[in-house]
């Protein structure tokens, strides 16, 4: 066995603790943000883990994922690969969030010390401050999640957008990318990748669609699922949960994402969750597939949608914006959705929180969220 160390999600810390977690020469670790709770965390793990990470929990209970060096650091390497070689890693993203933990990994890996914030937080001034400073005859990459593509992009400060030109990647994940936030990035000559994977997986491991490194995707019945050596060996404590999510098929363990996906030639295309579906008259909606059509409009990038009771219908989709809506615009997202996925998968109405409640990811809680919409329909 090897003791577990809780620490305070502070990238410094986190960063010399990871060195020798990876190496073996000290403790694995699991850190944690701030007031997330440590209850039932054990003393020890199994001696192959070196990581473990609380995911929040955003469709239900959280879990504890347990990462071995091997997993992290295969993870890492494929990402250097596809990338084109080792570079300066800018640090813009939680770590106790796999996404922020695995820019440590790369960085680590790569021989470089990667480039923290000041405040370990998000601001387009410091951000293009410490991009620009990395020598040009070097590589510079950093990790975002969509909303934070979108605020640098909109920044007044032209040197925003110079450090995105100046990064040799922006790798984007943890939710869907728009593709009108995409295409906006590519017309500032940004060069960003959309990445796809999860804690299980050690972060990202399908860029632009297609595996990388030793990754390998495959969909079945639907479900889109995942194999590599970037696995995780486990949730700790509950094996239940484990045994569901990691089976072994045709000699190889696979991670069931629990996704909805298509493969094309090669490529995947995920297309909501299998646990996102609400019955309205009788039909089924894909509440992710909504989501998606209503973040394509103009100026509905970080629109969440979230199932509701219906007095008529059972259930209908439920828009939530952070600020009130213009006048006629539930008409203008019902004319979208229904065009593209049919009447039923119209929202029924736009409901306004301020501000939207996050998970320590970043990522909307749709937990949350569902109970408060809920809460305002009288159910």
């Amino acid at each position: 066995m090897r003791d577990l160390a809780v620490l305070p999600a502070d990238p410094a810390e986190v960063l010399g603790a990871l060195r020798l977690a990876l190496s073996g020469d000290g403790p694995a670790i699991l850190p944690l943000a701030r007031g997330a709770s440590a209850e039932g965390v054990p003393d020890q793990v199994p001696k192959r883990i070196a990581v473990v990470v609380q995911t929040s929990g955003s469709s239900g209970r959280p879990k504890r994922v347990a990462l071995t060096a091997n997993a992290l650091l295969s993870a890492a390497g494929a990402t250097e690969a596809t990338l084109g070689g080792p570079g300066h890693w800018v640090l813009a993203l939680p770590v106790h969030y796999i996404a922020g933990l695995q820019v440590l990994v790369r960085a680590i890996a790569s021989g470089t010390d990667p480039i923290l914030l000041p405040g370990g937080r998000l601001e387009p001034t410091a951000f293009a401050d410490a991009v620009l400073a990395v020598p040009r005859v070097e590589r510079a990459y950093t990790a975002l999640v969509p909303a934070q593509l979108g605020d640098l992009l909109a920044s007044p400060d032209h040197r925003v957008r110079e450090a995105l030109r100046r990064l040799d990647a922006v790798l984007v994940g943890g939710q869907r990318l728009p593709d009108q936030l995409r295409e906006a990035a590519l017309d500032h000559g940004v060069r960003v990748i959309r990445t796809y994977g999860s804690t299980e997986t050690s972060g990202g491991c399908v860029y632009d669609g297609q595996p990388v490194g030793p990754a390998q995707v495959r969909v079945v019945d639907g479900e889109v699922r995942l194999a590599g050596p970037m696995l995780a060996e486990e949730y700790l404590g509950d094996p239940e949960r484990t045994a569901a999510a990691f089976v072994y098929e045709d000699g190889l363990r696979w991670y069931r994402t629990g996704d909805a996906g298509q493969l094309r030639e090669g490529v995947l295309r995920v297309t909501g969750r299998l646990d996102d579906v609400l019955v309205s008259g009788g039909e089924k909606v894909s509440v992710g597939r909504v989501e998606a059509v209503v973040r394509e409009l103009p100026g509905l990038a970080d629109a969440v949608v979230v199932p509701a009771p219906h007095a008529r219908w059972g259930e209908a989709p439920v828009v939530v914006l952070p600020r009130p809506a213009d006048p006629g615009l539930l008409e203008v997202i019902r004319g979208a959705v229904g065009a593209v996925l049919g009447p039923a998968a119209r929202p029924d109405r736009i409901a306004t929180v301020s501000p939207l409640p996050l998970l320590p990811s970043g990522k909307p809680d749709r937990v949350a969220l569902t109970a408060r919409v809920t809460e305002r329909s009288g159910a």
